[in-house]
């Protein structure tokens, strides 16, 4: 309503978070940005830390457009640091937790490099290992029994290619989905490749799929250290790459937080819930050891 205005009443730090978040939040309007419960949220928090000025960079890059047209932009400052990594460096480590959008934004940023011409094929893979389950009981070949854990980058390759499109490049070779034994003793040249799922990876297995790098491609390795599946005593081949790789050139790491979670905001919690849990271990650990 033209002339309205908004009284903010409370204690002056308060009501100086409040009315910086008000300004941010008609920022995302006057940009055309839909406000649900998250973005407020995320606002209030970017507000306490200072950091609310730097919501529209956020909203400065249309990281793909989907096959229906809609925009698909970064929601935080965590993805945006994330997509700028990807398209400043040729491999790019994101770690974090779910709801973060890491595969997401990743496959976007894939299929806007094919359609720029920029490579020549999509490859997305990850390891197979379960969370809790044993792919060994059920039926078909490797290829059909890791398929329902790459689900989500089907879906997200849906979108934005649409079925007809997707389908005929899946059909060319062109989209190439498969369990990370796969890419074993090949070279991966002029090519988008995610590897999803990471922190399921050996150390070995690691080095292998870093190495199959060839002329003109990119990589993007994606996990939550959180949600190591290996059985006890194998180290992550993620955490063990971006502690070794983190200072070499051409190779970029963004740490992604529950700040970052994109989805239901319960999510958000159950994350944090969580991380406190383990800081509370890895004290607990540092008391005993001091011991």
């Amino acid at each position: 309503m033209e002339g309205a205005a908004v009284k903010v009443c409370g204690d002056a730090e308060s009501a100086a978070v409040a009315a910086r978040v008000l300004e941010g939040i008609l920022k995302l309007i006057r940009a055309g940005e839909s406000v649900d419960k998250s973005r407020i949220v995320y606002c209030i928090e970017l507000a306490r830390e200072g950091n609310l000025d730097n919501i529209e960079q956020v909203m400065s890059d249309v990281v793909a457009i989907t096959f229906r047209g809609k925009q698909i932009k970064c929601k935080t400052l965590g993805q945006k640091k994330y997509v700028d990594a990807i398209k400043n460096n040729t491999v790019v480590f994101g770690v974090g937790p779910a709801g973060t959008g890491k595969t997401y934004l990743a496959v976007c940023l894939a299929v806007s490099a094919y359609k720029g011409k920029q490579v020549e094929k999509i490859i997305l893979t990850r390891p197979a290992v379960e969370a809790g389950e044993k792919l060994g009981f059920l039926p078909g070949d490797l290829q059909t029994k890791v398929d329902p854990y790459l689900r989500p980058l089907y879906d997200a390759l849906q979108e934005l290619f649409g079925m007809e499109t997707y389908g005929r490049l899946m059909e060319k070779g062109i989209i190439e989905v498969a369990p990370l034994a796969y890419m074993r003793g090949r070279t991966l040249s002029n090519a988008f490749v995610i590897l999803d799922e990471a922190q399921n990876t050996t150390v070995e297995q690691m080095k292998m799929f870093l190495t199959r790098m060839g002329d003109g491609s990119k990589m993007v390795v994606n996990g939550d250290v959180t949600q190591i599946d290996l059985p006890d005593g194998r180290k992550s081949g993620l955490k063990h790459a971006v502690s070794v790789l983190k200072n070499v050139e051409g190779v970029g790491v963004v740490t992604l937080t529950a700040q970052d979670v994109v989805r239901h905001p319960m999510v958000m919690r159950i994350v944090r819930a969580y991380e406190r849990d383990a800081a509370r271990r890895e004290a607990a650990r540092e008391e005993r050891r001091k011991k």
